[in-house]
């Protein structure tokens, strides 16, 4: 029995969805502590720069391969959704200011620009080698 090509598109949205929410606990999910500079009292994360830097690496290779399965509008919408919503529950659990809508909204703006153009050049560049016209 074959999966059809609606099947596989579905099967395809639900492991980048859950990649996609994979990566952001792998890379962030698991940190909650501020750091508190005891000179100035200034706090500072919760998340260090490389961890930051391997969640943005992690994405952007998760994009470039799910655009040569899937319609980089779709890859754009499902990554920006699912990475959206697993921070902004995280941040919306932990935040008595409110001020975690603003970063979600960071979040989505930051998601939806970066996993639209990466998922658009890697599927150029995957028509391109495979000598499809793009």
């Amino acid at each position: 029995m074959t999966a059809t090509r609606g099947t596989r598109a579905l099967l395809g949205v639900l492991f980048l969805a859950a990649a996609t929410v994979g990566t952001w606990l792998l890379w962030l999910g698991w940190d909650t502590d501020y750091t508190v500079d005891a000179e100035t009292g200034a706090s500072s994360g919760p998340y260090e720069a490389w961890q930051v830097v391997g969640c943005v690496l992690t994405l952007v290779l998760l994009a470039a391969l799910a655009a040569t399965r899937l319609s980089p509008w779709l890859v754009a919408t499902v990554m920006t959704v699912a990475f959206t919503a697993a921070w902004g529950w995280q941040a919306a659990s932990t935040d008595d200011t409110g001020l975690w809508a603003v970063g979600a909204v960071l979040v989505l703006v930051g998601m939806a620009a970066g996993s639209t153009a990466v998922s658009l050049v890697a599927r150029r560049v995957g028509r391109r080698v495979a000598g499809r016209p793009s």
